[in-house]
C-alpha cells in the first residue's frame, strides 16, 4: 500500500488538495509529499499564468475558505445595476457584465475593475467610447458586444435615440456609446440631405384606356426628423407610395393626347398633392418630373401614322395656299398691265432681257418694234433663219 503520494509545482502552477472531496489546502510551487492514509485524496492544478480562476463552483469555495484562499485568490462581484470594465496591468481588456462574479490569482498581473452604476446613467463615457467601440481588444470581446450600443453619426445626418421605446435624445454628428444591460436602445439614423426617388415602370391606363408605362423622379429632403421618424417609420417607403398613387390618379384622369401635349401640368398636379401631403410629417418635396411615357408597341404605330397623316396634310394646306397666292398675285398684275400700255411695255422688255440671257447672239429683223410687236423668231447664231 502506497502511503506518501510525491507531485511538484511549477511556479506557474497553484494546486488544490482534497482528501474525501473536502477542500484541504493550497499546494505553492515546488516538491510535495502527500499522505494517502488520511483517505481518499486528489489534487487540482491550476495555470495562474491565465490570470483568472476558472472553476464551477469557484464562489462557493471563495465563501467557504475565505480564509485559506485570502492570500492566493481575490474576487470581483458586479450587483444586477452595474457593468464593470476589467483592467489587466493598465489596459482595459473586456467588460463585466451586471451580476458577473470574477475571480483572479493574486501576485500574477495587476487586476482593476472599475465598476459603473448603470441604474440611470446610460451613456458610456466619451473617453471610453473609442475604446470600446473602434477595434480594440475589449471593444471585440463578446461582453462588450452585447453590453454597449456603438454608433457613429455622419454629417448632414441626425441619430434619434429611443430607449425603451421612448425618444429621449437627438444625436449630432459624432460617436457614442450606450450601456444596452436592462434596457432597449436603438439610435435611427436621418439623411438630412436632398435625396432622389424614382419610381419606375409604373403600368397606367389614361382616361382613354391607353396603357401607358411611366418612370418619375423626384426628390425630397427631411426638415423635421423627429416628425418623420417616429410618425412615419420608414418615411422613404411612404413617399415611393404618396408618388405612385399620385401618378396613377393624375394619368387616369386625363387622356393620352392631353398627357403628351403638357406634362408640365402632370408634374404641378403631382407635386403640388404630393407636397401637402408630406408637409405634416416633415418632408419637403423639393421637385417632381414624369421622365420617360412609354407607349406599347402598336400603339406607337399607330400614333406614328396620325402624325404622318397629320404632317402630310399640314404640307398640302401649305401649298394650295401658296398656289392660291401665286394665281391671285398674277390676275392683279394682269389687270395693272390691261389698263397700263408703259407697263406692259416694261413686262415685255423684262422677258426680252431674260430670253437674251440665256443665248449668245441674236439676229433681229424689222428693228426692236418687230421683236416687240410682230413676234419674230430669235434663234442662236449659226442658226438658220
Amino acid at each position: 500500500m502506497i502511503i506518501w503520494k510525491c507531485i511538484d509545482i511549477a511556479d506557474n502552477e497553484r494546486a488544490f488538495l482534497f482528501r474525501r472531496n473536502r477542500f484541504i489546502r493550497v499546494l505553492e510551487p515546488g516538491h510535495h509529499r502527500i499522505m494517502q492514509l488520511g483517505g481518499k485524496t486528489h489534487i487540482e492544478t491550476y495555470d495562474i499564468s491565465n490570470v483568472l480562476f476558472e472553476r464551477t463552483n469557484a464562489k462557493f469555495l471563495l465563501n467557504t475558505h475565505a480564509e485559506k484562499l485570502a492570500p492566493y485568490l481575490e474576487a470581483h462581484e458586479l450587483n444586477d445595476t452595474q457593468v464593470g470594465l476589467l483592467y489587466r496591468d493598465g489596459h482595459l481588456v473586456d467588460v463585466l457584465s451586471p451580476g458577473t462574479f470574477l475571480p483572479v490569482w493574486k501576485g500574477v498581473e495587476k487586476v482593476h475593475v472599475d465598476i459603473i452604476d448603470i441604474r440611470e446613467d446610460y451613456t458610456v463615457d466619451e473617453k471610453l467610447v473609442s475604446l470600446l467601440g473602434r477595434g480594440t481588444k475589449a471593444s471585440n470581446s463578446a461582453a462588450a458586444k452585447s453590453a454597449i450600443h456603438y454608433v457613429e453619426v455622419p454629417d448632414e445626418h441626425l441619430g434619434l435615440l429611443t430607449v425603451n421605446g421612448k425618444l429621449e435624445q437627438k444625436l449630432r454628428p459624432g460617436s457614442y456609446g450606450f450601456w444596452k444591460c436592462n434596457r432597449s436602445i436603438a439610435v435611427q439614423l436621418v439623411d438630412l440631405r436632398l435625396q432622389t426617388l424614382e419610381v419606375s415602370g409604373q403600368e397606367i391606363l389614361t382616361k382613354d384606356r391607353v396603357s401607358l408605362r411611366v418612370n418619375l423622379s423626384a426628390s425630397y429632403k427631411v426638415q423635421d426628423p423627429e416628425k418623420a421618424a417616429m410618425q412615419l417609420g420608414n418615411y422613404a417607403a411612404f413617399i415611393y407610395r404618396e408618388l405612385q398613387l399620385r401618378l396613377r390618379e393624375a394619368v387616369g384622369t386625363q387622356s393620352l393626347d392631353a398627357l403628351l401635349e403638357d406634362k408640365d401640368s402632370l408634374n404641378l398636379g403631382i407635386a403640388r398633392d404630393v407636397r401637402a401631403k408630406l408637409a405634416q410629417y416633415g418632408i419637403e418635396i423639393a421637385t417632381v418630373g414624369v421622365k420617360d411615357i412609354i407607349l406599347p408597341g402598336d400603339m406607337k404605330q399607330i400614333l406614328n401614322q396620325v402624325v404622318e397623316a397629320q404632317k402630310e396634310s399640314e404640307a398640302n394646306l401649305i401649298k394650295r395656299r401658296e398656289e392660291t397666292q401665286a394665281m391671285r398675285s398674277l390676275h392683279n398684275t394682269a389687270k395693272m398691265m390691261e389698263n397700263n400700255p408703259v407697263l406692259m411695255r416694261l413686262k415685255e422688255l423684262e422677258a426680252l432681257e431674260r430670253v437674251t440671257a440665256r443665248i449668245d447672239k441674236i439676229s433681229v429683223y424689222g428693228g426692236l418694234e418687230g421683236v416687240l410687236n410682230n413676234l419674230v423668231k430669235l434663234q442662236p447664231s449659226g442658226s438658220s433663219q
